[in-house]
């Protein structure tokens, strides 16, 4: 197993993804091999300023850095030499089996899309949220995002993707899947809801409960939850500054330390043929150390196939 980690990606990048690095290396009990891709003198430097094992590291060097402001799409095509664009290029041929990154999130999503390619049969790649519930397990909240506007197949797609990676991933048995609406009800919402809620209720490949409301997105009534990204961005945004508004006031709480995003690394992108992790900009060494478990477990689990053969089937 080989796990490609974009060094230069990220607000604290290298110093951050380096901590991560020995906070990984230190607590994994295997053989893994880990391709660090960024400038290579100054990983190299931080290296051995933080004393970490190079027995399973490889470093490879990458002249280029694409900027959080910068448009992906000519970012990738112009910054050919750039520690994104080197990742993608390992990951499609084969060199590493996983690529993570806390840097810009649409050359993320474009490499993705464009190198890797979605998984025959899915229409839309997504990503998604962790929601901590009051329970103290993790729901799955998606899109996130990425999609503003879907179709009602999208969503029908999303709930495949969330639900393969809530069991194998999260380890949820026979995950709850929920529609975000505005009412239990069958026939309640939006067109977009109303159209979804039958393909939902019809797919034998997910365990459908029906419709959820905004006050069940914190309990345990779905592991599930799908909506298209406009509505998932304002969740996760909303989430993100009750985190905010608690470490502020100086609240200790362990439902709501559980909101730090560091706790969980990055999200995957769900729907490509294989595995990306995106991680947050802000991200520090917890959150780097915490991607590379995620995507450890998404190539011992096999995920990518298992998503495969639900497509095709």
């Amino acid at each position: 197993m080989n796990i490609g980690l974009d060094m230069m990606g990220g607000d604290f990048a290298p110093l951050e993804a380096v901590k991560g690095v020995k906070d990984f290396v230190a607590a994994s009990q295997k053989d893994i091999a880990l391709t660090l891709i960024g400038d290579k003198e100054q990983v190299k430097l931080l290296l051995d300023e933080h004393t970490v094992p190079k027995n399973n590291l490889h470093l490879v060097h990458a002249e280029q850095m694409i900027e959080m402001h910068e448009h992906p799409t000519k970012a990738l095509k112009e910054k050919q030499r750039s520690s994104i664009a080197i990742g993608f290029h390992l990951l499609a041929t084969g060199k590493i089996d996983a690529f993570i990154s806390a840097g810009n999130t649409g050359a993320m999503m474009v490499g993705a899309l464009f190198s890797i390619k979605a998984i025959e049969g899915v229409s839309r790649p997504t990503i998604g949220a962790y929601i901590p519930r009051e329970n103290g397990s993790l729901g799955l909240l998606l899109d996130a995002g990425i999609n503003a506007d879907c179709k009602p197949e999208n969503l029908n797609q999303f709930a495949i993707l969330g639900s393969l990676f809530a069991e194998h991933i999260l380890g949820v048995d026979n995950p709850k899947v929920g529609l975000v609406n505005i009412g239990e009800e069958e026939g309640k919402g939006n067109i977009l809801a109303q159209a979804t809620y039958p393909l939902l209720k019809e797919n034998k490949l997910i365990n459908f409960v029906g419709n959820i409301e905004g006050r069940d997105i914190l309990m345990d009534k779905s592991d599930v939850m799908v909506c298209e990204g406009f509505t998932g961005n304002v969740v996760l945004k909303m989430a993100e500054s009750v985190y905010d508004i608690v470490q502020r006031r100086g609240i200790k709480d362990e439902h709501f330390d559980r909101f730090d995003f560091e706790k969980y690394g990055g999200v995957p992108v769900l729907g490509v043929a294989k595995p990306v992790i995106i991680g947050h900009g802000i991200s520090h060494g917890t959150a780097f150390k915490n991607m590379i478990a995620i995507a450890q477990r998404m190539i011992e689990k096999d995920l990518m196939k298992k998503m495969q053969a639900a497509f095709t089937s």
